[in-house]
């Protein structure tokens, strides 16, 4: 199965990561504040994740997801992400990432503005429309019974709500 790259283990990198393993996907995951810090997270994923640098994470999949806010300096893994589709998952939110004044004149989207700082991967935006805890728990797949809901694998504990 594809292993999927996460960059960001926050509340939608870590909800990603679960409805990916829950479906089979292979994911290796990194924040900012390297893979030791992430030893509970990957505990609770099962065998099938994995923690690493971003540069590791982004080498490591076939395809990546960045789930960190924009920042005006670029500091994801460019190189490790060259060639790859990149998920990119953020909504820019003045409050939490400052003001972009190329965003804020409508001259470029944030999702043009991602591709710049990614000029050898392929940028789309994803999940950007759906609260984090939803990913796990409001989605079913094609076919199946309108009471179905997301389950996590056997091997992971059911992720708590608090």
């Amino acid at each position: 199965m594809p292993t999927i790259g996460i960059i960001g283990a926050g509340e939608v990198g870590s909800q990603i990561a679960r409805a990916a393993l829950a479906h089979g996907y292979n994911i290796v995951i990194a924040n900012s504040r390297g893979p030791e810090t992430l030893q509970h997270l990957v505990a609770e994923l099962g065998p099938s994740a994995r923690a690493a640098r971003a540069a590791d994470a982004a080498a490591a999949g076939d395809f990546a997801v960045v789930a960190v806010p924009l920042k005006t300096v670029n500091n994801l893994p460019v190189d490790a992400l060259a060639g790859k589709i990149v998920l990119d998952t953020n909504n820019y939110m003045i409050w939490r990432d400052g003001h972009f004044a190329r965003i804020d004149s409508g001259e470029t989207t944030v999702l043009e503005l991602r591709q710049e700082h990614l000029p050898a991967s392929r940028v789309v935006q994803a999940f950007t429309h759906i609260q984090a805890p939803r990913i796990t728990t409001a989605g079913r797949p094609a076919g199946a019974p309108t009471g179905w809901r997301f389950r996590p694998p056997a091997t992971s504990p059911t992720p708590s709500t608090s």
